[in-house]
């Protein structure tokens, strides 16, 4: 198939890009990095002329946290629609978006709220549509992983609150099987969550990345949420991914029923093991 891929040089793009080469299709890569700027293409005209000899469509535009000329609404919302408008135009049926988890009829985030209004607009068109939601995405080369095992790193470990938060972490290897699979799966029109088998406290995540990169289990330092929250804060100005709704976004916890998939991918999402921490999605089955 031809591929229109969108936000392919993000760590989930880069990583959809290399497994659907494997696979045979051919991906024509829309980024910034490929001197796109998806914030002025808010029409479904400005998506047309790259829609051309296209079969599906695979969109992995997305970011964690709004800086002065990356914010959500444009990104997230407005962008996406017009591409999805521009698709049933266009007559491509085929549309994989990836969305969020927690991006459900529980959202709060701005974060959250973008994602979920386009994931509502492609549940209104006659295409065959795939909303796919992962929760805490790790290995290689991921933002919010890469500063989790810096965190882990530190002689204690700092967590919000207790650091007891529920969360699901899933492989970008187990993200991209499930693209890989919407894109000929005969059954469509699917909201997919995108999450690991195994349930972590955060805590306890953090001390798995730790002792993965050969340090022994650490004390966790617990701060209190309103603390936490102030120096979101100040951190933001930082990092996006320290904005203070990120850490109400961690509080509220990444789960969900992992079933689905299961029977989606015919099998159960990857296990936790210390090297995938270091595995792309197309190293992943190779052991150390």
């Amino acid at each position: 198939m031809n591929v229109l891929l969108t936000g392919a040089s993000g760590f989930i793009g880069r990583n959809v890009a290399a497994v659907l080469a494997e696979a045979g299709h051919q991906v024509r890569p829309l980024s910034r990095r490929h001197g796109i700027d998806v914030r002025h293409m808010l029409a479904p005209p400005d998506w047309l002329p790259h829609l051309d000899g296209i079969d599906a469509v695979i969109n992995c535009i997305g970011i964690i946290g709004e800086r002065s000329v990356q914010r959500f609404t444009p990104l997230h919302t407005l962008a996406p629609i017009a591409l999805f408008r521009a698709c049933a135009a266009a007559g491509i049926h085929r549309v994989v978006q990836i969305s969020a988890l927690g991006a459900d009829d529980t959202a709060f985030s701005a974060y959250h709220l973008s994602k979920r209004a386009a994931d509502d607009f492609l549940r209104t068109l006659d295409l065959e549509w795939f909303v796919l939601r992962p929760s805490l995405i790790y290995g290689l080369g991921g933002t919010s992983g890469n500063l989790f095992m810096r965190l882990a790193r530190l002689p204690c470990i700092p967590v919000v609150g207790d650091g007891q938060q529920q969360v699901q972490p899933v492989h970008i290897s187990d993200v991209t099987a499930a693209v890989l699979h919407s894109l000929t799966v005969a059954k469509s029109k699917t909201t997919l969550d995108i999450l690991g088998s195994e349930t972590f406290t955060f805590g306890e995540w953090l001390q798995r990345m730790r002792e993965a990169q050969g340090l022994p289990r650490a004390p966790l330092l617990c701060v209190p949420f309103p603390l936490a929250l102030m120096l979101a804060r100040l951190g933001r100005y930082i990092s996006p991914m320290l904005h203070p709704e990120n850490l109400l976004m961690l509080n509220a916890g990444y789960r969900a029923d992992v079933q689905p998939l299961t029977d989606f991918l015919g099998r159960m999402p990857r296990p936790f093991a210390p090297h995938l921490l270091f595995a792309n999605a197309l190293t992943a089955g190779e052991q150390p």
